[in-house]
Order: C-alpha cells, then structure tokens, then sequence
C-alpha cells in the first residue's frame, strides 16, 4: 500500500495541472487597445508659393530729346529726385539763336500784315493779300513756338518722383538725339509678377468671392516677410502653351522705399478652405498609390476605408471624400493590425488629438 501513494500523487498533480492550462486556453482572446479619434472640423487656408520678380510702378528711360553737348548734370545716382527737379541740360546756345531768329523773322511778317491790313482797310489790296499776309504771319509764329520747344528740351526735368540708377554720360559728351542719360524708377508702388499653373488658376477663379480683393504677402529675398499686403490686380490674357502658366500681377505700397525695381523674391497666397474636415497625417497609410484609414465601426472591427485628400497642413490632411463627422478613426498601431480584426480603442477627443500635434510641431 504504502508503495502506491506517490503514484497516486503524480496523477493527481497531473490532472490538476491539465486542468490549469486548459482553463489558460479558454480564457478569452485580450484585445489591442489603440487611441483613436474623429474627424475634427475649421475654417483653415493652405499657403502656395509662387516665385516672383519685382518692378517698379514706373520705370522709363531718361534719354536726350536734342543733339548737343551734356552742359550740367544736377544728380547722381541713386538720388531720389521730386518731379520737376532738373537733372540734365544740354549746351542751349544753337537753340537760343534759332529761337532769336524765328522771333525776329515773326516780327518781321507781323509788320508786313499790319501794313497790308491797312491798305486793305483802304481798300487798295484785295483781300486775299491780306490773308496771305496773315498766313505769313501764322507761319512765323508757329515757327517761334517750335524754336521755344526746342530750347525748352534742352532742360531735362524728372517727369515724376522716383529713384536714379547709373548715369550713361558725363558732363561734356556729345550727344544724338534719344541718347541714353540714365533710367528712372517710381518705388511708391510695387508690380509683383509671378506665374501660376493651370489648374491652381482654375481653383483661383472657382474660389474667388466676386470682385472681393485677393491680398497676398511677399517674402523677400532674405527670407523675411514684406511688411506691407498686396492686392491682386490684374491677370494676363493667355496661357503660356510651353510652361503651362499664366502670370499674375499683385500690387504692393512700399511707403519706406525698401524694395526696388529688379529685385526677386516668392508671393505667398493662402488658398481658404471653409469648415475644412481635417485627421492627423500619421492615421493615414497608403497602398498603391491611394490613401487609406481604419475605421473602427460599431462592432468594434477595423474597416479599411480609401479616402481622398484636397490638401495637406502641417500633421494634417484636409480630406476631400471617405470620411463622416462621426467616424472613429484609428491614430496608432496601424501596422501591427488588419481590416476586420477587433480592436479595443481609447476615443480621444479632437481638441485634444490637436494641442499634442501643435505640441509636436513647436
């Protein structure tokens, strides 16, 4: 008797413990928990960017209206000049003696009339003496007036209030007709050119409120931001067939004269997106080419859920098509589960979801 009992001792271990794992293999299956949140809705705007030149509002050429030597120059470059300010004159003497000439040579014709009016008036010349006497007269008149216009180009004045660049000729040169002296430029306001593709141009003009002002901002070439706003203002007529673009004209102040003619810089244009369905960028995974979420449905499984993004924020989709408001979209673990597997999930709020990305991005 006393031999049996450890036998009996094993078998009772070895039913105990059998029944131990059985009851380990019918517990039930403990699954994933895995944050997840909604769909969350704002107004919100995508910036574009776009590189762009800069000009001046005026900007011409100051050129030579008559042939002569450069007497004085009253500038120098880069000078601000007012309008009216003289800044060329070129030797007048040659036009003042033709402009003596043409004036005596009207003296000249005007006593002849006076004469032929009064034997007119005596009726001793016909009349038509008399109005070829006043033709005569005319003619030196007008012949005056365009010796004075003459005389008058030989002083250059600034047409408008601008800003100098070089100077093409120096005190003493002999100039031609039309010669280039210098170029002037209006800063008060800027023209900022920039070309915008084809389709971005149709969302532009599908998107445009009536004939509200567009405003844009100019980051300039040192990466800062122009403290003043543009309008847009003008669009050209016609596509540029080679490129695909079309060019845009924004008008900027430029009170401080900081900016100048010439210069670069990149037109940053928010595009509005108004109640804007946004999700987090890291719920989204992609095959083939497409974009795809989990959502978790009321059964608690995963749906694999193709949707469509219109645009991209920093750590956020704005999303075109695929979603409801009240989806739940998993945020975590999206490699480590499949479509139609059950999930335990922890719903976090929007706002929340939001502060932790705004978080991250500082």
């Amino acid at each position: 008797m006393m031999t049996k009992t450890p036998t009996v001792l094993g078998l009772a271990c070895l039913l105990l413990l059998g029944g131990c794992n059985q009851a380990e293999h019918e517990k039930p299956e403990e699954h994933p928990k895995l944050e997840a949140t909604t769909p969350f809705r704002e107004d919100t705007a995508v910036t574009k960017e776009y590189v762009c030149q800069i000009h001046a509002i005026r900007h011409i050429e100051v050129r030579a209206l008559e042939r002569g030597y450069l007497q004085n120059i009253f500038v120098d470059e880069g000078q601000m000049v007012k309008q009216g300010q003289p800044m060329f004159k070129i030797m007048p003497n040659i036009y003042q003696a033709e402009l003596a000439k043409a004036q005596a040579e009207a003296s000249t014709m005007n006593i002849e009339y006076l004469n032929t009016k009064a034997l007119a008036d005596k009726k001793i010349v016909s009349t038509n003496e008399l109005a070829l006497a006043k033709a005569k007269l005319d003619k030196a008149l007008a012949d005056v007036k365009l010796m004075e216009t003459h005389l008058n180009f030989t002083d250059i004045n600034a047409p408008f209030d601008g800003i100098m660049d070089h100077l093409q000729a120096r005190n003493g040169s002999l100039l031609d007709e039309g010669d280039l002296l210098t170029t002037l430029s209006d800063i008060s306001k800027l023209w900022v050119y920039f070309n915008v593709p084809e389709a971005e141009y149709l969302d532009f003009k599908s998107h445009k409120q009536g004939n509200a002002p567009v405003q844009v901002q100019l980051r300039m070439a040192n990466g800062q931001v122009f403290n003043q706003t543009g309008v847009i203002e003008t669009i050209e007529a016609d596509f540029d067939n080679s490129a695909g673009n079309i060019e845009f004209r924004a008008t900027f102040p430029n009170p401080d004269k900081l900016l100048r003619h010439g210069e670069t810089g990149t037109i940053l244009m928010a595009k509005p997106y108004p109640n804007a369905m946004l999700i987090p960028q890291k719920a989204t995974f992609e095959i083939m080419d497409k974009t795809y979420v989990y959502v978790i449905t009321p059964e608690g499984k995963l749906e694999q859920r193709l949707i469509h993004i219109e645009n991209e924020l920093p750590h956020l989709f704005i999303i075109k098509d695929g979603l409801k408001d009240d989806d739940k979209v998993l945020l975590e673990g999206l490699r480590k589960v499949h479509a139609g597997e059950d999930v335990d999930i922890e719903l976090k709020s929007p706002e929340k979801v939001r502060s932790e990305l705004e978080l991250y991005t500082e």
